[in-house]
């Protein structure tokens, strides 16, 4: 039973009382009577007040048996009038009151008037309840009736404009959440929204999840899945596509390679080629054998790893996957990243004898690869020899086969022959880009002809690149160094070679301006004109900028173009920085070098091995401790940022800083006491440590100078730049507060070889402190007060009363004679405060910076 109020008249005339079932009798204060036959219980329906006229009084009816074709008639007239009204919860009721009489719904819905229909659902959708809209679909897709059939085209589009509105609102979890419901009631929601729109969203706010519950959506799209996975790769977004990855691999029962190798790029898109070897590791692991498709994206993202790439290649083969030309193609790709010229070859030399037994057909990319290869390692004769085989096999070169041949013969030198290849690539009809004509430009001033370059680029500014070279206008002149020339294929009919026209690029006059050699302003001048021509100057312009200006050793001007780079929104890097700095050194401006450093940090820059090595090379002797210390604080940065430092010069420059202590004591002694240097293929860093150490803390507090682990030399060099550095501190006001221990070594007792190297490191110590230095030495005595005088007149000996050895955790237990055990010695001098203050003053007069 169903009760429909309606308020008012309506335009559709009612039925006469004997035509309707006994169930739907007028009646409008008697009970409902109960029905005969059980139907799906309703929710209460709200009174609805339409825009247009009312159809119906209230009516009571209960639908006890199937309506006649007329009465079926006028229910669907009336829902179709209810529905034309908006009023699509009362539409919603009658299809269920008629479907639970008995008639089949298709029946009723065959008589419906589709237009009125699709007209309230727009209406609904035009003022937002989306709500009733699903939920008449859901009611109709209740009744075993696909919800499509309600709707024409226009109610289609006017679902994707609603769908088009929530994206506007980006509100992602609800249009979702709306397509999931679409699809089930059996929309097509591909038809309703692009699937990129949704997929864009999903990457744009980086949320996986979503774009996996979209994705999932039935029926399940494969290829959405690769798509997904690569949007998010071109985000520079891998854990969000790894997180797809992931999830889309439990949602398949099988694998999908073309997903596989997406991820696998994504990786090397990133630049993660580490987790690319995960998700291969993974596939074996799960049995899954990999396609060559896989394979190949594997290699070619782990290209920089020869010794990867043909452990791949082996396996590979091992699981049955032959590869391809593709694969050969990389594997030479990784053979001319890592330099392998041997291995590349013999690489070609296996592929030719693949194409000769007809397994594989090689492309241009090969032969483009390998010429490549010999182009780099300079071995221009074999790279003609391959465009040889190439014409011969039947393939065509293309630009980048021209490019990298011309680069052949400009890496080696022979501008004419690289001339003479960019005539016959021409001749070939084979259309130039701005690499080929950078690549000759460049050829031309690494052979110093910069003449020749200008005359070149102005001459294909104007007349394009036919009549430059066809007319010969760019012929050596007798200034230019040329190169003995080797028949190349030429022709004399240059005439017909088609007119192309030639685009310079940013990298074009950066070229030309270093061939400006120290000319700054006609550097500049091309640097205007390329801004003339819409091409902003970048980070290499300008560096190219401030390197001139060291032809002319104008730190200052360095500086300011430094600063000009940064005003144009050009940002400058570390080679600008490094190479300002380099002109300051130059110029003997250490200062400014050094406050560009400085600078360089502050914008978080991060120096490179270049740069540490200008800074620490500026200067050939060190004047004070402040020098010293400056520069062995950028030699511990660099140490600490994983570069090698060349630790013999600076060594070298602080001995001779060191030595300058006793520089005004006569003749210089010899220093080395027979040993000129660090022990053989020692380094030199153990000793620059030390130094380092003891200069960057100062002299607050007792100094103790551990020789430990030091030779001869090395000690000597510590103990006298920690003597300098009191000297200087002295000479700024810092008086001498304490003794100054020095620690010679540990020795055991019995250890014959261990006692002479003690007394040696002990005889030079004291050779340097009392003879060269003047200052007064004691041995110091732990667990005694006494410090014993060493005679300075009197040549120390091991077996000396006066020198007295420490000996450490002396007890009767550890010197037990059932002990197997050494006791340890330690060896250590002390030089009294008393000496040094009067050294310090005595030599305070006489010190130089």
């Amino acid at each position: 039973m169903r009760e429909l109020v309606i308020l008012g008249s309506s335009s559709i005339v009612n039925p006469p009382n004997h035509h309707l079932p006994d169930g739907h009798r007028r009646h409008h204060h008697s009970p409902k009577p109960k029905p005969k036959h059980s139907v799906a219980p309703s929710r209460p329906i709200p009174t609805v007040h339409s825009r247009s006229p009312p159809l119906l009084s209230t009516v009571r009816y209960d639908i006890t048996s199937p309506p006649d074709k007329s009465m079926l008639k006028y229910y669907s007239d009336l829902a179709a009038k209810l529905a034309a009204d908006g009023r699509l919860q009362e539409f919603s009721m009658i299809i269920e009151s008629v479907a639970a009489s008995g008639v089949a719904a298709s029946d009723f819905l065959s008589l419906l008037a589709l237009k009125p229909v699709g007209e309230g659902i727009l209406q609904n959708l035009r003022d937002g309840n989306v709500g009733d809209v699903l939920e008449v679909f859901r009611e109709v897709e209740r009744l075993g009736v696909s919800p499509a059939k309600l709707v024409d085209e226009v109610t289609v589009e006017l679902f994707q404009r609603e769908c088009g509105r929530i994206l506007m609102c980006q509100e992602l979890p609800e249009i979702v959440e709306f397509m999931e419901i679409l699809a089930g009631l059996g929309f097509s929601i591909k038809d309703i929204v692009p699937p990129m729109e949704i997929v864009k969203m999903c990457v744009d706010q980086r949320d996986p999840d979503m774009a996996v519950r979209y994705a999932s959506i039935p029926p399940y799209d494969r290829m959405l899945f690769c798509t997904i996975i690569s949007e998010f790769g071109k985000r520079k977004d891998l854990d969000s596509a790894l997180t797809a990855y992931e999830a889309f691999m439990q949602i398949l029962s099988s694998p999908n390679m073309y997903m596989c190798r997406a991820i696998v790029d994504v990786c090397g898109l990133c630049g993660e080629p580490m987790k690319s070897r995960l998700i291969y590791e993974g596939l074996l692991e799960k049995k899954i054998t990999p396609n060559i498709y896989v394979f190949n994206s594997l290699m070619n993202v782990n290209a920089h790893d020869l010794t990867y790439i043909m452990h791949i290649y082996q396996n590979m083969q091992n699981l049955g996957v032959t590869a391809d030309t593709t694969s050969h193609n990389i594997i030479l790709k990784a053979c001319c990243v890592a330099g392998r010229v041997d291995l590349a070859q013999d690489m070609y030399n296996k592929v030719k004898q693949l194409e000769l037994a007809g397994t594989l057909k090689l492309d241009v990319f090969t032969y483009c690869t390998i010429i490549k290869v010999f182009a780099d390692a300079k071995l221009w004769q074999m790279a003609l020899k391959v465009k040889e085989d190439m014409l011969s096999s039947g393939v065509t070169p293309n630009t980048y086969t021209w490019s990298s041949l011309i680069s052949a013969c400009g890496n080696a030198g022979l501008v004419e022959h690289a001339i003479q290849l960019f005539e016959e690539m021409l001749l070939s009809g084979c259309k130039p880009n701005s690499q080929c004509c950078n690549i000759l430009l460049h050829a031309c001033v690494e052979a110093r002809q910069y003449d020749r370059a200008f005359r070149l680029f102005q001459s294909w500014k104007k007349n394009g690149l036919q009549e430059a070279l066809g007319d010969r206008c760019i012929s050596q002149t007798e200034d230019d160094v040329s190169e003995p020339m080797d028949p190349l294929p030429t022709s004399n009919h240059l005439n017909f070679i088609t007119k192309f026209p030639f685009a310079p690029t940013t990298t074009t006059y950066n070229i030309l301006m270093e061939a400006c050699g120290t000319d700054y302003q006609r550097a500049k001048s091309l640097m205007n004109e390329m801004k003339e021509e819409g091409l902003p100057p970048n980070q290499i312009s300008w560096s190219i900028l401030i390197h001139m200006c060291g032809a002319s050793g104008d730190a200052e001007l360095a500086v300011q173009t430094l600063k000009d780079m940064r005003m144009a929104g050009v940002q400058p890097d570390g080679i600008a920085y490094t190479t300002a700095i380099k002109v300051c050194v130059e110029s003997r401006n250490l200062q400014l070098a050094f406050s560009l450093f400085a600078e360089m940090k502050r914008y978080l820059i991060k120096p490179d091995l270049v740069t540490y090595n200008t800074l620490l090379r500026a200067r050939t002797r060190y004047g004070s401790l402040r020098e010293v210390q400056q520069c062995l604080a950028i030699y511990q940065e660099m140490r600490k940022a994983g570069y090698n430092a060349n630790d013999y010069y600076l060594k070298q420059l602080i001995e001779e800083w060191c030595e300058g202590v006793i520089q005004y004591n006569g003749p210089r002694q010899d220093r080395s006491s027979g040993q000129t240097g660090t022990a053989t293929g020692r380094p030199h860093n153990l000793l620059l440590e030390k130094v380092a150490a003891h200069l960057q803390n100062g002299i607050s507090g007792r100094v103790a100078i551990n020789l430990q682990g030091l030779t001869k030399v090395e000690s000597r060099i510590v103990v006298l730049a920690v003597l300098r550095m009191i000297k200087e501190n002295y000479t700024l006001g810092h008086p001498v507060n304490d003794d100054i221990s020095i620690i010679l070594g540990v020795d055991e007792v019995g250890a014959a070889e261990s006692a002479k190297n003690g007394s040696e490191l002990r005889d030079t110590i004291l050779k340097l402190v009392q003879n060269d230095l003047g200052l007064q030495v004691l041995a110091s005595l732990p667990g005694s007060a006494v410090n014993m005088k060493i005679g300075q007149n009197k040549h120390p000996d091991s077996s000396s009363p006066i020198l007295e050895e420490e000996r450490v955790g002396r007890t009767n237990k550890m010197v037990s004679s059932s002990s197997t055990r050494r006791p340890v010695v330690l060896q250590r001098l002390k030089i009294t405060k008393e000496s040094l203050h009067h050294w310090v003053q005595k030599r305070a007069g006489t010190y130089s910076t």
